[in-house]
């Protein structure tokens, strides 16, 4: 795969467009399960404080491991949740989180597309794939007539590489590989003609020979539809090659974010150490080959923290080997670091102003 370019104007302010999707301070709460009657209510922290922004035509990975929350902010985009606390805003104006009509949910939905891990689980196994897609043309292209239909169905196979297309519309999803079933997911979101696009964990469930298609066709639906990409993973090595923003978080918090480049390359936080060093890299063990400078290779002390009884401060003291009594107290501020990377870590800000 050919590395996104990390171009000067993520770096502009000025010549960054306007970001299409945004969250600002996010929280996300879920009620846990009561011992008893008389017992207090508990809650999952599933996202705390959490803010990012989506623009056109770039790609943002956001990367943790397993139950950190990156779904939970996917669902939260796509508004399948609201947020406990916290704004989201689509091209510059705050959604009304109290709206949850019908009506007003699909006005969104028809900006806004989620594409989930399982492309097997997210289709109806008992319709066809003409069902599928023929179903956001109707509701949200008004379709006139069978040709027209037929033709827009056409179409959308072949967008997605699904060729000949006419071999694939009267099929059903158990007759197609898991890659063309993501295919068809893809279709089924592009038939709305989205602005944002938020991909989760989309070739994760797949054989490794085809993931490199899948995410072939997802950059370049992002260039050519100019599209808004979230794209979620476990996989932080990929977010170098797919991705010109990556963010990083852990149970439910941002700890890292900036250029890809530089957040991958230059780690600052030690959680992003961590995952790093424990991303397979061939080079390493081949001293001929020049690779990137590996990062300080980190020990995973302890388990990640429960989430129904977070750790008070950064949810990574526990584990973190640098960690410090004020890292039990707060969480960190955001200390920029220079050319849009930034960290949420106290070993690189002033202690005595951070808040």
């Amino acid at each position: 795969m050919q590395r996104v370019d990390q171009t000067a104007t993520f770096l502009n302010e000025r010549e960054q467009p306007e970001a299409i999707l945004e969250a600002s301070n996010i929280r996300k709460y879920f009620s846990g399960r009561q011992a008893n009657l008389f017992s207090k209510p508990t809650f999952v922290h599933a996202v705390e404080d959490v803010s990012l922004a989506l623009y056109p035509g770039k790609a943002t990975a956001l990367v943790g491991e397993s139950g950190s929350g990156k779904s939970t902010i996917a669902r939260l985009l796509a508004r399948m949740y609201d947020p406990t606390q916290g704004e989201l805003r689509f091209r510059g104006q705050a959604i009304n989180l109290k709206k949850r009509r019908a009506s007003v949910l699909r006005e969104y939905r028809r900006h806004v597309q989620l594409i989930f891990q399982d492309p097997f689980s997210s289709l109806n196994p008992v319709h066809t794939i003409r069902h599928h897609l023929a179903g956001p043309l109707h509701v949200y292209r008004r379709i006139r007539t069978r040709a027209e239909e037929e033709e827009m169905l056409l179409a959308l196979l072949r967008r997605v590489n699904l060729e000949p297309a006419e071999q694939f519309i009267d099929k059903y999803p158990h007759q197609l590989s898991g890659g063309q079933r993501q295919r068809i997911a893809i279709a089924r979101a592009l038939a709305v003609q989205p602005e944002v696009l938020l991909a989760d964990e989309p070739v994760s469930m797949l054989d490794v020979s085809i993931r490199l298609d899948i995410l072939n066709l997802l950059l370049s639906l992002k260039d050519e539809e100019r599209l808004a990409l979230l794209f979620i993973t476990h996989d932080i090595a990929s977010a170098r090659y797919f991705a010109e923003e990556t963010l990083v978080m852990y149970a439910g918090q941002l700890v890292e974010g900036g250029p890809s480049d530089a957040v991958i390359q230059q780690p600052k936080h030690p959680y992003t150490q961590l995952l790093i060093s424990a991303a397979p890299n061939p080079a390493r063990s081949n001293p001929d080959t020049e690779a990137t400078p590996a990062p300080v290779e980190l020990a995973a002390r302890g388990e990640i923290p429960s989430l129904l009884n977070p750790p008070s401060g950064c949810r990574f003291h526990t584990r973190c080997p640098h960690a410090m009594p004020i890292c039990k107290e707060r969480f960190p501020g955001r200390t920029d670091l220079g050319d849009g990377h930034w960290t949420n870590c106290f070993l690189y800000s002033d202690r005595t102003e951070d808040k």
